[in-house]
């Protein structure tokens, strides 16, 4: 566990970029069947749960006292800023994949560890709700010290891991009927994820107003909402109301939930929300508003107590309890071995990220031919100078130089003061 930022680490963390690149282009294909089978095949769901879960223990344990260590002046920060980005890379992946029913089967009892982390990423989206805008990628530009600035982008990267969360919490709940025998009860009632999706329902942390304007978060930034649009219904805004159909609407999940008096009075809050105009972006809340009258006049019978030996997630617990009080120990370990590299290390670094996500690297994941600048058809000729531009004739080619002559100069200097790095 020690081993985040070091060589073998960082070879692990370069394959997980690779296969969420190919996840997000398959994606856009329609063509993940591939990927799905191959995380299938061979186990690897439960080992990108576990990985997960260690990159955001480290995040929470080790990270804060690697800022706190006074005589810690990195020559540059990007080595820790890999393993923050580590955590995001692992949950864009699992929300690419978790779509699909084998996926979360493959996941076994991982899944509760899973779940688990949902909760507290949807925990801390429902905290920040109720306190101002948290930092702003604008905010990001500044420069401040070092560590200042890791815990910025941190924290940027925090949110943006939680709206990812609360993807993959919505497709777990789309296969209630497949999950482990205590994943149910351990969302419903250890949890209480109802009431938890209420409070974001209530309190959209996605969506704020500053100086008079809606803004709302989309696509990894934050954007201000025309008023003709103020009411239209996000992709966030859709994966709490399909959670919450899903959890609520369920025979089984309607069986073991219990719906007690602060229960109730949390989910009646749901019908203030349920406008004929949300209803008319997504239909099947028609089901929730008709559960929402019978439940107001009712009173549900409490959920039988089933005798059963209860499943915990063992994660968590097990790397907390492994590494108690060697936190310092751990962070000092890492300083020495993973984060005060040489300059010819981070020349090796640079040349291994630029290889990762190199434009020939995403060619290659990528299921569509390139095609022609000038006329569109299928291209195998490319400007050898930049690499940036394809053909499928010497003719178009000079047709187009006069147009792209600047930007080809332009990007050959940039890539050859990367090959000099």
């Amino acid at each position: 566990w020690r081993a985040q930022g070091e060589e073998g680490w960082l070879r692990q963390h370069e394959y997980v970029e690779k296969l969420n690149m190919h996840g997000i282009l398959s994606a856009s294909a329609g063509q993940e069947q591939l990927l799905t089978e191959l995380l299938v095949t061979h186990a690897k769901i439960p080992v990108l749960i576990g990985e997960l879960i260690s990159v955001e223990i480290w995040k929470h344990k080790v990270f804060p006292v690697l800022c706190r260590l006074e005589d810690f002046k990195p020559r540059s920060t990007f080595p820790i800023y890999v393993v923050l980005h580590h955590e995001a890379s692992i949950i864009n992946l699992l929300e690419t994949v978790f779509f699909f029913k084998e996926i979360c089967e493959s996941a076994e009892d991982s899944i509760l560890d899973l779940i688990d982390y949902c909760h507290r990423k949807l925990t801390l989206l429902a905290a920040r709700s109720t306190k101002a805008q948290a930092v702003t990628s604008a905010e990001l530009r500044a420069d401040p010290v070092p560590p200042q600035e890791l815990q910025k982008q941190a924290e940027m990267m925090e949110f943006e891991i939680s709206l990812k969360a609360l993807s993959v919490l919505r497709f777990i709940t789309d296969q209630v009927d497949s999950l482990p025998l205590g994943a149910l009860t351990r969302m419903l009632n250890t949890h209480n994820l109802p009431c938890l999706l209420v409070e974001l329902v209530e309190h959209c942390p996605w969506s704020c107003w500053e100086a008079g304007k809606l803004k709302k978060f989309e696509n990894g930034t934050w954007h201000v909402v025309p008023p003709e649009d103020q009411v239209k219904m996000t992709k966030l805004d859709g994966q709490v109301w399909l959670a919450l159909l899903n959890l609520l609407l369920s025979p089984e999940c309607q069986r073991k939930y219990h719906f007690d008096g602060f229960n109730k009075s949390q989910l009646l809050k749901l019908r203030a929300f349920l406008t004929d105009v949300l209803i008319d972006q997504l239909p099947n809340l028609v089901e929730m508003q008709r559960f929402l009258s019978y439940l107001a006049v009712t009173d549900p019978a409490p959920p039988k107590k089933d005798l059963i030996i209860e499943q915990v997630p063992v994660i968590w617990d097990r790397i907390l309890k492994k590494n108690s009080g060697k936190w310092e120990a751990v962070a000092k370990h890492q300083v020495k071995h993973a984060f005060s590299p040489t300059e010819e290390e981070l020349k090796l670094q640079a040349r291994r990220w630029a290889q990762t996500y190199s434009l020939d690297m995403m060619e290659a994941l990528a299921a569509d031919k390139p095609r022609c600048r000038v006329c569109g058809a299928e291209a195998a000729k490319r400007c050898s100078r930049c690499r940036q531009e394809w053909y499928c004739t010497r003719a178009c080619q000079v047709q187009h130089w006069q147009k792209h002559k600047p930007a080809c100069n332009l990007m050959a200097e940039v890539a050859k003061s990367v090959d000099d790095l």
